[in-house]
Protein backbone atom coordinates (compact mmCIF):
# COMPACT_ATOMS: atom_id res chain seq x y z
CA UNK A 1 0.00 0.00 0.00
CA UNK A 2 1.23 3.47 -0.80
CA UNK A 3 2.37 5.96 1.78
CA UNK A 4 -0.54 8.23 2.73
CA UNK A 5 -0.90 11.45 4.71
CA UNK A 6 -3.35 12.00 7.56
CA UNK A 7 -4.64 14.91 9.58
CA UNK A 8 -6.92 15.23 12.60
CA UNK A 9 -9.99 14.74 10.41
CA UNK A 10 -8.84 11.64 8.49
CA UNK A 11 -6.69 9.90 11.11
CA UNK A 12 -9.18 7.44 12.62
CA UNK A 13 -10.32 6.10 9.25
CA UNK A 14 -6.73 5.56 8.12
CA UNK A 15 -5.68 3.31 11.02
CA UNK A 16 -8.70 0.98 11.06
CA UNK A 17 -7.55 -1.99 8.99
CA UNK A 18 -4.58 -4.28 9.46
CA UNK A 19 -1.18 -3.11 10.65
CA UNK A 20 -0.63 0.63 10.31
CA UNK A 21 2.52 2.58 11.18
CA UNK A 22 2.06 6.31 11.67
CA UNK A 23 5.06 8.65 11.51
CA UNK A 24 4.44 11.82 13.52
CA UNK A 25 6.82 14.47 12.17
CA UNK A 26 7.33 18.17 11.45
CA UNK A 27 9.03 19.92 8.55
CA UNK A 28 11.31 21.88 10.93
CA UNK A 29 12.60 18.69 12.63
CA UNK A 30 16.02 17.52 11.36
CA UNK A 31 15.73 13.89 12.53
CA UNK A 32 12.22 13.79 11.03
CA UNK A 33 13.59 14.84 7.65
CA UNK A 34 16.24 12.10 7.91
CA UNK A 35 13.65 9.46 8.88
CA UNK A 36 11.14 10.38 6.15
CA UNK A 37 13.00 8.67 3.28
CA UNK A 38 13.60 5.58 5.45
CA UNK A 39 9.88 5.34 6.28
CA UNK A 40 9.00 5.74 2.61
CA UNK A 41 11.54 3.11 1.49
CA UNK A 42 10.11 0.57 3.95
CA UNK A 43 6.57 1.37 2.76
CA UNK A 44 7.62 0.40 -0.78
CA UNK A 45 9.08 -2.91 0.42
CA UNK A 46 6.07 -3.94 2.54
CA UNK A 47 2.88 -3.25 0.57
CA UNK A 48 0.70 -5.27 2.96
CA UNK A 49 1.29 -2.74 5.78
CA UNK A 50 -0.30 0.73 5.91
CA UNK A 51 2.17 3.61 6.23
CA UNK A 52 0.81 6.99 7.26
CA UNK A 53 2.58 10.30 7.80
CA UNK A 54 1.06 12.83 10.19
CA UNK A 55 2.58 16.31 10.15
CA UNK A 56 2.27 18.04 13.48
CA UNK A 57 1.34 21.64 12.88
CA UNK A 58 -1.02 24.33 14.18
CA UNK A 59 -4.06 22.77 12.49
CA UNK A 60 -3.34 19.19 13.58
CA UNK A 61 -3.01 19.18 17.37
CA UNK A 62 -5.85 16.91 18.51
CA UNK A 63 -4.40 13.56 17.40
CA UNK A 64 -0.85 14.09 18.74
CA UNK A 65 -2.35 15.22 22.07
CA UNK A 66 -4.64 12.16 22.19
CA UNK A 67 -1.65 9.82 21.82
CA UNK A 68 0.74 11.81 24.03
CA UNK A 69 3.25 12.65 21.31
CA UNK A 70 5.96 14.61 23.10
CA UNK A 71 8.95 14.09 20.83
CA UNK A 72 9.35 13.59 17.12
CA UNK A 73 9.87 11.60 15.09
CA UNK A 74 7.51 9.20 16.84
CA UNK A 75 6.07 6.14 15.15
CA UNK A 76 2.91 4.54 16.48
CA UNK A 77 1.90 1.02 15.48
CA UNK A 78 -1.78 0.13 15.25
CA UNK A 79 -3.53 -3.18 14.61
CA UNK A 80 -7.09 -2.76 13.36
CA UNK A 81 -7.31 0.68 14.92
CA UNK A 82 -5.86 -0.26 18.32
CA UNK A 83 -2.53 1.21 19.44
CA UNK A 84 -0.10 -1.63 20.15
CA UNK A 85 3.27 0.10 20.45
CA UNK A 86 5.03 3.46 20.09
CA UNK A 87 8.66 4.25 19.40
CA UNK A 88 10.40 7.61 19.33
CA UNK A 89 13.58 8.74 17.66
CA UNK A 90 15.40 8.02 14.46
CA UNK A 91 15.35 4.38 13.31
CA UNK A 92 17.19 2.76 10.43
CA UNK A 93 15.45 0.70 7.75
CA UNK A 94 16.35 -2.69 9.25
CA UNK A 95 15.00 -1.67 12.66
CA UNK A 96 11.66 -0.63 11.15
CA UNK A 97 11.40 -3.85 9.11
CA UNK A 98 12.25 -6.01 12.14
CA UNK A 99 9.65 -4.17 14.22
CA UNK A 100 7.00 -4.78 11.56
CA UNK A 101 7.87 -8.49 11.47
CA UNK A 102 7.39 -8.61 15.26
CA UNK A 103 4.00 -6.93 14.87
CA UNK A 104 2.98 -9.36 12.14
CA UNK A 105 3.99 -12.33 14.27
CA UNK A 106 2.06 -11.04 17.25
CA UNK A 107 5.14 -10.38 19.39
CA UNK A 108 4.22 -6.79 20.23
Amino acid sequence: MALTHANDTTFDTMIGNGITLVDFWASWCGPCRMFGPIFEAVSEKLPDVNFVKFEIDESNRRTPAKYGIRSIPSVLAFKNGELVEARSGLMDEDTVIDWIKELQNGNS
